[in-house]
């Protein structure tokens, strides 16, 4: 019974309720001093009278030539009353200011939520810890996060997934030089943690889905030849799930790094809510990673920015990572922050599984009425990692359909695409397309938010629509509408001319198919060391070539196709002819590019030989 009070309790965020209640005068930071600075101004406009009202009563009685208007005219600021009797003004200008001030005076007032708010934003005082050095409530509540997640030590970040990607690699590349292992399409943030540490980057490609065209994350047999390839590299980095909520099994490469003696580090940012309900994927702890960063922020409860880093296993030098962690973290962390992430986990402990019944039950709304239209397909695994339930036993609604279903219905296994890189689809992350190919998938999103459904994200063939524990089955009847609006008004003669498979429609023009996520390099499966650092390129060192003559080259720039800004070629790597065609490929279809100095891609810049 204690145990199970204890992870009912939020220590953190029940520090910041007693320290709101105890109503201390406040001789500390932040300067808004729990709210102080604005409450007389949110209090006078809750009981109907302006802003600065009493301010300017005095300055009415004062002057006496400025008659008492009973509330009726807004009053204007002290600035602008002296003003005006500096200059003599008559009274018909000093109304026509007070008018003009009206609207610009009430912007200065925040709503009362945000001033509740500000009432339990501290700092490191008697009472709340210290995120850099916890010893109480900060402590406890990183404990009980570790129980609830499944880590031995958790830690708490206020600065998004990135602050754990920057001193994870910190950590690992505890000396120049060092030789880390990355899977090629990364968040930048991983890149900025290899400059950072100045490293040598081993970019391990991707497997590619073919029968979606998207990058999943690299192949066991990838991650083992790179391993024995470079024995001495300090750790193996990889992204699951992907934005598109695609995975598999991380445990067969978390076996290669250990043999190695090598930590596995996962970017797990899109994966907060894996393990905590049998309809998700499973976590990455669970898979047997040595460090995992989650975004509790993107699919759990807590305020943005709020994310985790959870740690397990002899892998990683602890006392080096709290030492990082304070150098990339803030000496001031956000406490309102912090204890969303208190709370957030605490729903999980009280609720458990019961925490997503209601966003599943949205999902399996949104799948059962997406199958009424046949325009609008879904991307899904062709052999999900989940087990089949038992004989007899009805599928859940919105389960993935199993290559053993697939095929009494006509789809042969023989002619279903090896997924061995593709078993595991989020739920929450619903990826629809337009079977019919008529609108894309920046023009579908279009199309949703003009009809009230803002997506996550979206690229040339794919949305990512984003279902949480938060989401409704009335979210999901409004998005069905949305669509059943968007087929009948645009295209929705053309469904009926589709016979194919639905596997047939994806594969339809895929080599065209632009997705920025990807940055796969053909026949290779690892590149060779690349490093990184802080020190700019000297321009003198480089020279602009056409892009066709830039095969065999190494590249003086990054080339980022955006969004999501996943780089393609990175400063010092040898660009191959296939990724030249890539990028001229990108480029002709109209991708946009950030970090080249010829924003047309007609020439790149690379180092002198």
């Amino acid at each position: 019974m204690e145990h199970k009070n204890k992870l009912s309790s939020a220590p953190l965020y029940e520090a910041l309720l007693a320290y709101r209640d105890s109503k201390q005068r406040s001789f500390h930071v932040p300067g808004h001093k729990n709210g102080q600075a604005y409450r007389h101004l949110v209090e006078q406009v809750e009981a109907g009278q302006p802003p600065a009202k009493d301010i300017v009563n005095e300055e009415h009685q004062h002057n006496g030539e400025i008659q008492n208007d009973g509330g009726k005219n807004v009053n204007q600021k002290v600035e602008r009353f002296s003003s005006v009797g500096e200059h003599g003004a008559d009274l018909e200008s000093v109304e026509r200011l007070s008018v003009e001030g009206a609207h610009s005076e009430l912007e200065l007032v925040p709503v009362r939520s945000f001033l509740e708010m500000m009432e339990m934003d501290v700092t490191e005082i008697t009472g709340t810890d210290d995120l850099h050095h916890p010893e109480g409530v900060i402590q406890e509540a990183q404990e009980l996060a570790a129980d609830c997640f499944g880590a031995e030590e958790s830690f708490f970040l206020v600065g998004g997934s990135t602050a754990g990607n920057l001193s994870l690699l910190l950590t690992v590349c505890d000396e120049p030089n060092s030789i880390v292992l990355v899977q090629r399409n990364v968040h930048k943030s991983v890149i900025h943690g290899l400059m950072l540490a100045g490293a040598r980057a081993v970019f391990l490609e991707p497997w590619v889905d073919p029968a979606s065209g998207l990058a999943v994350m690299p192949s066991m047999e990838t991650v083992q030849a790179a391993v024995q390839t470079y024995p001495e590299a300090k750790g193996v980095l990889v992204t699951l799930p992907n934005y598109y909520g695609m995975g598999a099994d991380l445990t067969p490469i978390a076996e290669v790094c250990h043999a190695a003696g090598m930590p596995l580090l996962v970017d797990e940012a899109h994966g907060a809510h894996y393990g905590q309900h049998p309809e998700l994927p499973v976590s990455a702890l669970s898979c047997g990673a040595d460090g995992v960063v989650q975004s509790t922020h993107k699919m759990l409860t807590a305020f943005t920015m709020g994310a985790m880093l959870h740690i397990q296993g002899p892998r990683l030098n602890r006392s080096l990572l709290r030492q990082r962690l304070a150098m990339v973290q803030s000496s001031s962390p956000s406490y309102p922050v912090m204890a969303s992430l208190d709370l957030a986990r605490r729903l999980l402990h009280v609720q458990g599984a019961n925490t997503f019944t209601a966003g599943l039950a949205a999902v399996n709304a949104f799948k059962r009425g997406l199958a009424e239209l046949p325009r609008f397909q879904l991307l899904q695994p062709a052999q999900p990692l989940q087990p089949e339930p038992p004989a007899g036993t009805a599928k859940p609604a919105g389960m993935p359909v199993s290559a053993a279903q697939q095929t009494r219905e006509g789809l042969t296994a023989a002619a279903m695409p090896s997924a061995a890189g593709y078993t595991a689809q989020d739920p929450f992350k619903a990826v629809i397309y337009d079977g019919t190919g008529v609108l894309s998938g920046y023009g579908l999103q279009q199309q949703l938010e003009a009809c009230g459904c803002v997506p996550e994200m979206s690229d040339e063939r794919y949305v990512v629509l984003l279902f949480s524990l938060g989401s409704t089955v009335q979210d999901a009847q409004h998005l069905l509408q949305a669509l059943h609006h968007i087929s009948s008004a645009n295209g929705h003669e053309q469904v009926q001319q589709s016979n194919a498979e639905p596997s047939q429609q994806i594969a339809k023009g895929s080599a065209h198919y632009i997705s920025t996520w990807n940055n796969s390099q053909e026949n290779t499966r690892y590149s060779e060391p690349i490093s990184f650092t802080l020190q700019p390129i000297v321009e003198t060192d480089t020279i602009n070539v056409p892009i066709e003559e830039s095969a065999g080259c190494r590249s003086a720039e990054m080339v980022i196709p955006y969004p999501p800004g996943i780089p393609l070629v990175y400063p010092g790597e040898r660009i191959s002819p296939s990724m030249v065609a890539r990028i001229q490929l990108l480029r002709d279809e109209g991708a946009k590019f950030h970090g080249v100095s010829d924003a047309s891609l007609q020439s790149l810049r690379v180092m002198k030989e």
